[in-house]
């Protein structure tokens, strides 16, 4: 049996489902999966908790679109979370917590029982407490259940004709910002902005705009490293990210790497 059929057998039987969809290529294939097994008794929810980027919520509504999968969204600010605000190393595990109990709060309104998300065996390699916030509410992994690998997700939403199969992988704003630094709605801002000049000035896909202490450090993806070689483009860039509220600007030479922001905070 293939991956993406034993995927969808893993749903087979179920009375209905929650998906937590994000906006990325991992829960998109959940989704895809979940409803060729139940039709209407998959529901794909999206929280748009104010750190998550616009460009994530347009992609979430654009995945459901594709697939035909029910789709809520749903709104609150992790802004009035302390425990999230001041951005310890278990600020995932915070961020986690409380989309658990929104969800947990919206299977209780559709008389759902089931929970699952995104998370595939790749991502079980790194400190990632939010999973573990996860799975401790009963929220279910069926990509590490059914051992898919991010290749592989990537290859079954190819097949499936879902166009975010190569879309960088992404995390919410907030994971810009190195440990012990608070999270303010202002630094967000910037952030998301930063982030949308460099795809616009230089056309790469894979970024990150971290903030260091108001300092903006830019990373692209590795094989991407060359488009900031243009001293033109970054001098125009340097300015508008100074416009916005950054300090000063670096270009990280060794680009994009998943979980570098952790080894920036220690």
């Amino acid at each position: 049996m293939s991956k993406i059929e034993s995927l969808v057998s893993w749903f087979s039987g179920k009375a209905g489902v929650i998906v937590a969809l994000s906006g990325g290529v991992d829960s998109a294939v959940v989704a895809y999966a979940a409803h060729r097994a139940l039709g209407r008794g998959a529901l794909a929810v999206t929280a748009d908790y104010k750190t998550l980027a616009q460009e994530e919520l347009e992609s979430a509504k654009k995945i459901c679109n594709e697939i035909g999968i029910r789709h809520r969204i749903i709104s609150y600010s992790e802004l009035e979370n302390e425990d999230f605000v001041r951005n310890d190393k278990n600020r995932c595990f915070y961020c986690r917590s409380e989309l658990s109990q929104h969800l947990i709060n919206v299977a209780r309104s559709e008389r759902i029982d089931l929970i699952v998300d995104g998370t595939n065996v790749d991502d079980l390699g790194d400190y990632r407490p939010g999973i573990y916030a996860l799975k401790s509410n009963g929220i279910r992994s069926p990509l590490v259940e059914v051992g898919i690998t991010k290749n592989q997700v990537r290859s079954i939403a190819q097949c499936a004709g879902l166009s975010v199969y190569d879309r960088p992988s992404n995390a919410c704003l907030a994971s810009r910002i190195p440990w012990g630094q608070r999270v303010t709605a202002e630094r967000l801002a910037r952030i998301e902005i930063g982030e949308i000049f460099v795809k616009q000035i230089f056309g790469a896909k894979q970024v990150r705009v971290r903030d260091i202490d108001g300092t903006a450090r830019i990373e692209v993806g590795q094989d991407e490293l060359g488009l900031l070689l243009d001293k033109t483009k970054l001098d125009d860039l340097t300015s508008k990210l100074k416009s916005i509220g950054f300090t000063a600007v670096q270009v990280d030479p060794h680009g994009y790497r998943s979980g570098k922001i952790n080894v920036i905070a220690d």
